[in-house]
């Protein structure tokens, strides 16, 4: 058993998670927590759950709480942890295991101690962070909780944030630390050092006017809301910037991912090693090629609750006597471009992580043109990331975008490995010839959506105006990578209005679901690619199917030939829909996706157009 405190407090058993519902018992329990293995004194346990004004009776009402909060144990099987009564208070006893404050601690101290490392103390440092898990003991209903540790603990979290954008510009990966970076500075307005990295990343790269203005956002913010001038380096930054200064590889920080001395125990890793975390030891391994890498964790991920604890249960499952002879366990998550696939397949990697001490590898299949990666090149890769397989230690492996069975076949051969499978089509031949499980997955529903909105903007802002926000996911048509694109378009406005956004994304949602500063990010652009990918044949059909009237797939497999519109063939809608790009229906045997409809049918009226020009 497992407590989580960063986040909603909850108590966690593997893949199953149970959020405590509010009370004084759970208010006890966080306070405890907290300041595990120490001391908690008496007196600041009772204003911790009455606050300033204490009722007569709070001692004995504090001793009735430690019985309640004992119960509460039984009740959910916690028997590796007790609450102790010491002179003077209580005190919890936890570690690592079983508390992630401790293990989100403990990971930084590893990772401070591969400093030498750039690349392994991203990836220790990113694997502390994944397990913030939303907003700090937002069911812990205490003021004085709130006020004196949730400040510090959130100071905890931002110093690493910093540390792994740090790391990501000294290696050379601001588009990657550009991300965390919009983000941070909106969330974080006042913390300068994020501003600053986000102006480095945005010059570095070529964006030199985006990160002047940037510059000239955070000076007048900080003289209006605090009355300060920017820092030194701030200054010194944008003087950099408007003299065209190259700020090299490591830019502005060079000196946070130079390499340290070795320590004088143990010998340093190989040139060109990087460093793999295995129960507690730092590893050298051989440097794994681009397309393979630790999972990273997938911030403000909500919905999908049913398939998460599926895809856990079963990955953490023991095997079954005389099951599948030693072939390795299968996960696939097919659906359309943009459903979510990625992002279900690397949370569900971190909630099962104690499962796999061997370590859990994201392999990315489709190079950045779309051009699949080979079998054997990838398979080459995963043996050198993951190096000699240990007796009794299992390896995860994510395979995000395969494009066909023939790329996975060649992997899954060890038995101690566990495979998830990322595609847009659906791999029947691969689950007719290797077993496994399938998860295919649609849109959000209308909850789930509203989540998604409440974790990425904040409950304050949701909360203000609920009509609104259900009003901009309808505008999304609950697709996931909308919703993603419109809250990151969002939280770089935290002024506008939710009312005003559903004005102005109504106008024209295709056109608005796009990052001005990242064109790759938007909806249009995930569907081009996606034709692009389709045999002419099929992407022609597609086109067919969206400019028509909504009826056509309703009709389209009928032969009677009484239709105004010639039937399309019932193998092209099978492949379509194999490819994600059709859902089951009803209405008719298939549907298709509004969002996808209004591009299509955008694209038809563009070619057109351009038909009658010539």
């Amino acid at each position: 058993m497992r407590f989580q405190l960063l986040g909603p407090l909850a108590l966690a058993d593997g893949p199953d998670v149970v959020v405590l519902q509010p009370s004084k018992p759970v208010i006890l329990l966080a306070a405890l927590l907290l300041n595990a293995n120490s001391t908690v004194s008496a007196d600041y346990l009772q204003r911790a759950v009455w606050g300033e004004d204490q009722p007569a009776t709070a001692k004995a009402a504090l001793q009735t709480c430690v019985l309640r909060l004992r119960r509460l144990f039984t009740k959910h099987g916690v028997t590796g942890t007790s609450i102790e009564a010491v002179p003077g208070g209580y005190r919890i006893t936890a570690g690592p295991p079983t508390l992630d404050l401790l293990g989100f601690r403990d990971q930084v101290r590893r990772a401070t101690a591969l400093a030498g490392d750039p690349e392994a103390e991203l990836y220790t440092l990113k694997d502390a962070l994944s397990l913030w898990q939303g907003s700090l003991l937002a069911n812990v209903r205490s003021d004085v909780l709130h006020r004196d540790e949730v400040p510090r603990l959130s100071e905890e979290r931002l110093r690493a944030v910093e540390r792994v954008c740090d790391l990501l510009l000294g290696l050379g990966r601001c588009g990657e630390a550009l991300v965390d970076l919009w983000t941070a500075t909106r969330v974080y307005p006042g913390h300068e050092r994020f501003h600053e990295q986000l102006i480095e990343a945005l010059y570095r790269t070529g964006r030199q006017s985006q990160a002047l203005a940037e510059y000239r956002r955070v000076k007048g913010f900080l003289l209006d809301e605090l009355g300060v001038d920017p820092s030194p380096s701030l200054r010194q930054l944008e003087l950099s910037i408007l003299r065209g200064e190259d700020l090299g590889a490591g830019g502005a920080v060079r000196a946070a991912v130079e390499p340290a001395p070795a320590p004088a125990s143990g010998p340093a890793p190989a040139p060109g090693a990087t460093s793999r975390v295995i129960q507690g030891a730092a590893v050298p391994l051989p440097a794994a090629a681009p397309g393979a890498g630790p999972v990273p964790a997938v911030p403000h991920f909500t919905g999908r609750e049913a398939e998460a604890a599926a895809m856990a249960a079963r990955l953490t499952a023991p095997p079954s006597p005389g099951g599948d002879g030693g072939r390795p366990l299968t996960v696939l998550v097919s659906g359309a471009p943009g459903i979510g696939k990625s992002a279900l397949a690397q949370h569900v990697a971190h909630l099962v992580r104690d499962s796999f001490p061997a370590g859990r590898l994201l392999v990315r299949m489709t190079r950045a043109d779309g051009r699949p990666r080979t079998a054997d090149e990838v398979a080459a890769e995963v043996g050198a990331a993951l190096g000699p397989a240990r007796a009794g230690e299992r390896a995860l492996l994510v395979l995000d975008d395969v494009v066909d069975a023939d790329q996975v076949r060649p992997l899954l051969t060890p038995p101690d490995l566990a495979v998830v499978v990322t595609s847009r089509m659906g791999l029947g031949g691969l689950i007719a010839t290797h077993g496994g499980w399938v998860h295919r997955l649609t849109a959000f529903t209308e909850a789930e959506s509203y989540a998604l909105l409440l974790a990425a903007l904040g409950t304050e802002r949701v909360a203000a105006e609920p009509r609104a926000a259900r009003q901009l996911t309808a505008l999304c048509s609950h697709f996931p990578a909308a919703l993603r694109i419109l809250t990151a378009r969002l939280l770089t406005r935290p002024g506008l209005r939710l009312g005003d956004a559903v004005d102005w994304l109504g106008d024209d949602p295709l056109a608005r679901l796009t990052l001005t500063d990242s064109p790759d990010h938007s909806v249009s652009g995930l569907f081009d690619r996606a034709l692009d990918r389709l045999d002419p044949r099929l992407s022609e059909a597609l086109l067919r199917i969206g400019a028509g009237p909504p009826e056509l797939l309703g009709e389209a497999i009928r032969t009677d030939g009484e239709q105004n519109h010639p039937p399309v063939p019932e193998d092209v809608l099978e492949q379509l829909a194999d490819a994600g790009l059709l859902e089951d229906g009803p209405p008719g045997p298939y549907r298709i996706h509004d969002l996808l409809r209004a591009h299509l049918r955008r694209t038809v009226r563009i070619r057109n157009r351009r038909t009658e020009k010539v």
